[in-house]
């Protein structure tokens, strides 16, 4: 990561990364050095107030999980606080010329009919020093809150957006269908379901919104004075977006409104969608060029969504992949092919028309870790702060697949302690075993009792063959370095590990060895700010990109990878890339066996 620096009198950017635990922001200078930071911890700043737990409320009856969409006002007034109190924060504020950033995926604010008075005011104000965000938009909103992704009230939601698109006669075909139209099959987390959730269970809600924003919108907007647009990829995770026609999709609001007949009133409150990443959208409110002295010639570009921001805070090759770990995990990858799969994602690249973002989305990622993590007996250097050391000690020593004689069984599992998002499968823990040699004779484990230290390991492994089964559509065989290996498997060719999970030697490891990487592994250090980051550099393309300059072309010569990336494992190692390739099959028929179970589960509790 470039070194924080002052550069002068020169025009800076900011980015913002609203997550679900934190808002964070960053400043960069055009050079993409960072100037500034600053952050608001939700249950540190805000917790006692609103009773939060790691960023959210809980409504286990329902499994309903939600923000208060106050505190994202809260948490706007306090950064701009944080950033002013700096020693250099009255200058870097100052300076600013352009602001964009990421914000949580799939939540959703409602707009009241006050919202558009209210929010003109902000861009009018004539006093905002003793005025509060919370204050003046204290009318704005027909909904005080913000689902998040980890919400799981939506099953029923989603049982008729897998359906609505099915040919006649072939309701399991639906799925796949709507994903062709998507990029993504129905998901409890996604807007559409959200929505439509919404409007069934509380109607006088729905009527009374006059306008839906995603949360990087709404931010854009109390940023703006005004309803700023959803951008073009960030739309991509509501269900609602045909990817093909790039337009609404007139049978998903049919279905989410509830009658052909109030379609119209449900366009309406979505908007239109900005097509182009960049560029301004208007110039910042006066009450914080007044409150906090940012520029009046700041420009607000269009904010997207965490998961393409990520792709944004590095200049990715076609075949690159990011893995994204944190408290969810996430496998991204830019490709200019639209394969779409209901079992996982496809988006809109956020800035690049023509280009794709290919994702999964796990929500058993790091929290997952944890309880695995937590099983363990305790490190013996706990006392030095090393939580992580009897994990890392269990997956390096454990072989792979759990085999430690030659005719042993390949040991595979699942390890959901939330509902999991791909595969569609309900908490709970799935041990198999099956032929190391082909993946033949998948059977339940017949442990008498489950193995810490190899709970460990497969979680990892499970985490990492999952991510190897879906990406496989999207790679292809590469050059290889040898004339005994003139071509390599088909793999990511570069693999690059972010959040807080990149710091772990362990998970490297195991990552490589089941994903490849011809090129290697690598961690980016951007100090657990990449999404903050590829939102200051969208800011930066937006203001200052030439005429026809794409985003890549823009901040590709400017990212200095020295400092930003350590290669961390080799990547590629032909016999263990092949003892994982022998068994995937296997893993993708353990997934198989048990979604079929629990959804015939399912059916008869109906």
């Amino acid at each position: 990561m470039p070194a924080e620096a002052s550069q002068g009198q020169g025009p800076l950017y900011l980015g913002f990364d609203l997550s679900t635990q934190q808002l964070k922001a960053i400043v960069v200078a055009s050079d993409l050095s960072i100037v500034a930071q600053a952050k608001v911890d939700f249950d540190a700043d805000f917790g006692s107030k609103y009773g939060l737990t790691k960023g959210v409320l809980v409504n286990e009856a329902e499994g309903e999980v939600h923000s208060p969409v106050a505190m994202f006002l809260e948490a706007l007034d306090l950064v701009f606080s944080r950033l002013k109190a700096l020693d250099n924060g009255p200058d870097v504020l100052s300076r600013i010329r352009a602001i964009s950033g990421s914000c949580q995926q799939h939540g959703s604010v409602y707009w009241s009919q006050a919202a558009a008075h209210e929010l003109a005011a902000l861009k009018t104000t004539k006093d905002a020093s003793s005025q509060a965000l919370a204050d003046i938009l204290s009318q704005s909103f027909s909904y005080t809150w913000a689902p998040n992704w980890q919400d799981q009230s939506t099953q029923a939601e989603c049982d008729q957006f897998d359906a609505k698109l099915a040919p006649a006669g072939k309701p399991e075909d639906g799925p796949r269908k709507l994903a062709e139209t998507t990029g993504s099959a129905a998901h409890h987390r996604f807007t559409g379901t959200q929505i439509m959730r919404i409007r069934r269970k509380w109607p006088e809600v729905y009527a009374k919104t006059a306008h839906i924003s995603l949360v990087s919108s709404f931010v854009a907007s109390v940023l703006l004075g005004a309803l700023a647009p959803i951008d073009i990829s960030d739309v991509c995770g509501m269900d609602l977006w045909d990817i093909p026609k790039q337009a609404w999709s007139e049978p998903l609001l049919e279905l989410t409104a509830g009658s052909a007949g109030s379609t119209s009133d449900l366009r309406e409150k979505l908007g239109e969608v900005r097509i182009d990443g960049g560029g301004s959208m208007g110039s910042i409110s006066a009450y914080f060029v007044q409150k906090y002295g940012v520029s009046p010639e700041c420009q607000i570009a269009p904010f997207t969504g965490d998961n393409p921001a990520t792709i944004l805070a590095l200049p990715l090759r076609p075949l690159d992949a990011i893995v994204s770990l944190g408290t969810s995990t996430t496998f991204l990858m830019v490709t200019p092919h639209y394969k779409p799969d209901p079992s996982y994602h496809f988006f809109n690249h956020p800035t690049t028309p023509g280009q794709y973002m290919f994702m999964l989305c796990y929500k058993n990622g790091g929290l997952a870790r944890e309880k695995v993590r937590d099983s363990l007996p305790a490190a013996k250097d706990a006392a030095k702060g090393d939580q992580w050391a009897s994990f890392n000690k269990a997956v390096v020593e454990t072989p792979a697949l759990g085999i430690t004689e030659a005719d042993d069984k390949a040991k595979l599992g699942l390890y959901f302690y939330l509902n999991e998002i791909v595969p569609n499968i309900p908490a709970g823990t799935w041990r198999y075993e099956c032929s190391a040699a082909d993946g033949s004779g998948l059977t339940p484990s017949k442990a008498a009792s489950p193995s810490a230290s190899l709970d460990a390991r497969t979680i990892v492994e499970s985490q990492a063959l999952s991510m190897r089964l879906r990406s496989l559509p999207l790679v292809h065989e590469l050059p290889g370095a040898t004339a005994d290996a003139p071509t390599l498997p088909a793999q990511p060719r570069r693999i690059y590990l972010v959040g807080g999970g990149s710091l772990n030697p362990a998970i490297a490891q195991v990552l490589g060895e089941v994903l490849g990487g011809a090129e290697g592994v690598y961690r980016l250090d951007v100090g657990g700010n990449a999404c903050a980051l590829g939102g200051a550099y969208k800011a930066v393309w937006a203001v200052e990109r030439s005429p026809g300059e794409t985003f890549d072309e823009l901040i590709g010569k400017r990212w200095k990878a020295e400092g930003a990336i350590e290669k961390v494992h080799p990547g590629y190692q032909a016999k263990e890339f092949a003892q994982y390739g022998a068994v995937l099959g296997a893993f993708d028929q353990m997934e198989q066996t048990i979604l079929h179970e629990e959804q015939a589960k399912r059916q008869a509790q109906k």
